[in-house]
């Protein structure tokens, strides 16, 4: 079960993906550079300060140690959809235990964004159920 703790948690990295929307940053450059990040490596563990470090900072953080994404010039997704993207990544971390990472290679960018319109409005495990099968389906 996902506590009130998790929820917050979720809601910050959404809002984390939308504010590099507001910044023009390439949503796939972005995300790819977020999740295989050593910031995505330390918002996995049990407990760690960049939980709470906020948005802001957290993008100055990732754009830092990536300075291609501050000169990517690849689509920029509207803020309904990279804030989902967000949102459901860390979801799936707490629902599933399962580094992101490793999320990111079962669910990459492009996955999520041609999936969004359907389950942007299911329950979020189910989303994520839904979203494993299809690349339990790729795989095969």
């Amino acid at each position: 079960m996902i506590d009130e703790l998790q929820l917050k948690l979720c809601d910050i990295q959404g809002r984390l993906f939308e504010l590099s929307a507001e910044k023009g940053y390439g949503s796939a450059v972005f995300i790819k550079a977020f999740m295989t990040s050593e910031i995505a490596k330390d918002l996995d563990s049990k407990y760690n300060r960049m939980q709470w470090a906020g948005e802001e900072y957290l993008l100055d953080e990732i754009v830092s140690a990536n300075s291609d994404i501050a000169s990517s010039d690849g689509e920029v997704f509207s803020a309904d959809v990279i804030y989902w993207i967000g949102y459901l990544y860390r979801y799936w971390h707490f629902y599933t235990g399962e580094r992101s990472v490793q999320i990111y290679k079962q669910a990459p960018v492009e996955t999520m964004k041609r999936n969004y319109m359907m389950f942007h409005t299911m329950d979020p495990t189910l989303a994520i159920e839904d979203l494993k099968e299809i690349y339990g389906q790729n795989k095969e």
